[in-house]
């Protein structure tokens, strides 16, 4: 932002204040902020929301029923009276490349350049694919210029855009959820690489952010409704998901006299997402060489299945890396001055559509 800007504020219409959403197999949700009229307001949240969205619409981040979204585009609108938006889109469908380019290459040659090495790193023909790319560095003290290039399928995003667009909704920006969940959680003053995990309700996605950028995605098919069907063999199958989820959010995996059952129980489903992410892990590491600036010194966990009572402390022995539960309003605003009206709990939940919100900042 410019030094007149912080004198005198563009008018809100120019500014684009948008609304964040998350759209999930299960779920939309959604935040946004009052527009701020000093760069030194205190931000603050205007709206958020949770609306169901019914099996089978989309599944495994591909739109199955255009129409049935849109119906649930539309609550929202009417929900919020939103007029523009950024939406996230399916790590699941994402395809991340790093290449180099040459310093001091023109802006409008980059993207020329890069859509010739789309054929080398994404299974797809160059005309059916949209991508964007960042800038890891300036290559001003260096032979190149490294670039980071995420990729996804037209149809991917065009189904996507057109529910949005008959939803009345104008979309200002898709982007892959693990970068806006970056953005809202990860520190900017944090060294190495950081391993984002998202434990959502059916699935597990995994990101791992380099200098703010993203650069590697995956899913692991396992999430929180694993844990519950595993719950209800030993439970039994009526017991209320209401119950399940205060049983792993109050006992989990801590293992004690009157939770033994439950932690067993647990611990077996867990242990397959901990193998998941070592590998990942590993697969990162060999992939870097010998960087020790790349490697990964911290994993942040998100998602609603995040508050899974010893979670971190788990994967932080088992992967020998400080594992926490992210702050999703780490580049929000302060704790210490704010007290947002989403409970710490549900807040997780919130991560993606938090980074969403902020893009309009940065």
């Amino acid at each position: 932002m410019s030094v007149l800007s912080n004198i005198l504020p563009p008018p809100i219409f120019l500014t684009m204040p948008c609304v964040g959403v998350d759209i999930s197999d299960t779920s939309l949700k959604y935040v946004s902020f009052h527009t701020a009229t000093r760069s030194s307001t205190q931000r603050k949240i205007k709206q958020w929301g949770d609306i169901s969205i019914p099996n089978g619409i989309v599944q495994r981040g591909q739109v199955m029923d255009v129409q049935k979204l849109v119906s649930v585009l539309k609550e929202f609108k009417a929900a919020t009276k939103a007029e523009f938006i950024r939406v996230s889109l399916p790590e699941e469908k994402a395809y991340l490349f790093e290449t180099t380019i040459k310093p001091n290459t023109p802006l409008k040659e980059i993207r020329g350049l890069l859509e010739f090495r789309l054929e080398e790193n994404v299974p797809i023909p160059s005309k059916d694919v949209y991508f964007d790319y960042l800038l890891l560095s300036d290559g001003s003290d260096k032979k190149s210029v490294e670039v980071a290039v995420a990729a996804y399928p037209k149809e991917t995003i065009q189904k996507y855009y057109d529910a949005c667009v008959e939803a009345d909704l104008k979309p200002v920006s898709f982007e892959v959820e693990a970068q806006a969940v970056a953005r809202a959680v990860v520190p900017e003053d944090v060294k190495g690489a950081t391993m984002l995990v998202d434990f959502g309700k059916t699935r597990t996605g995994i990101g791992i952010v380099y200098k703010n950028v993203l650069l590697y995605t995956s899913t692991i098919d396992i999430g929180g409704d694993a844990l519950s069907q595993a719950l209800r063999k030993v439970l039994g199958s009526d017991v209320a998901e209401e119950e399940l989820t205060n049983l792993k959010n109050t006992q989990g995996l801590v293992r004690g006299k009157d939770s033994a059952e439950v932690h067993d129980t647990l611990i077996s489903t867990i242990s397959v997402i901990k193998d998941e992410l070592a590998t990942r892990m590993q697969y990162w590491h060999l992939r870097n060489g010998s960087s020790a600036e790349r490697r990964i010194s911290s994993v942040l966990l998100s998602g609603g299945s995040s508050n899974l009572k010893g979670l971190p402390a788990y994967l932080t022995e088992s992967l020998n890396v400080p594992c926490v539960q992210a702050n999703v309003w780490e580049n929000t605003f302060s704790l210490e001055t704010t007290v947002p009206p989403i409970s710490l709990r549900k807040s997780f939940g919130y991560a993606t559509a938090v980074g969403l919100a902020l893009k309009q900042d940065t």
